[in-house]
């Protein structure tokens, strides 16, 4: 895990794409908005007032083996070959973008590599499981799609002079390929 802020960046370097692809995710956060703020206030509140108690309670570290058994149940999560294929589609739509679409071709320079196929599989699986559910479905790879690619593309020269992002290039990859 890491973080990176957008301001006081003097002295930092960004990362090659090659260490940037070994990152699962990269999920933006904005800020909160008030109500959400109030809450990070009082939980760090408790956290600190809890800080000097004995264990136990409500403050208390979730155990490594729940850990342990939610990563197992995840893992048991289904997931059904159009599924799969519809996966390796989304991550090959930026590498062959011009089969997709000509806009796609001229807005990837570099498309994703097998982790991102990896981090989707990965990824929608927990997603499926936090829902209750023990089957990936569509919306679950297109709900952490772009968390899970975003950072494995790189756009093209042109897509940074048209104000194209990454989250608007996994858009049109989205749009462009059909479920299996």
């Amino acid at each position: 895990m890491a973080t990176q802020n957008p301001i006081e960046q003097e002295g930092t370097y960004p990362l090659p794409e090659a260490q940037m692809d070994r990152f699962l995710m990269h999920v933006y956060i904005s800020y909160p908005d008030d109500a959400s703020e109030k809450e990070v206030i009082r939980l760090v509140r408790g956290e600190t007032a809890a800080a000097g108690k004995p264990a136990g309670g409500d403050s208390a570290p979730i155990p490594q083996s729940a850990i342990f058994e939610a990563r197992d149940e995840i893992a048991a999560v289904q997931i059904a070959d159009p599924m799969e294929d519809y996966i390796v589609a989304l991550v090959a739509s930026t590498r062959r973008p011009a089969e997709f679409s000509e806009d796609l071709a001229r807005y990837i320079q570099v498309g994703v590599s097998p982790r991102g196929s990896l981090a989707l599989d990965k990824v929608s699986r927990a997603h499926a499981w936090l829902h209750g559910r023990d089957q990936v479905t569509p919306d679950d790879i297109r709900a952490v799609i772009n968390d899970c690619l975003r950072h494995r593309i790189v756009p093209s020269f042109e897509a940074q002079a048209d104000g194209v992002t990454t989250d608007d290039i996994v858009g049109m990859v989205v749009r462009l390929v059909a479920v299996a």
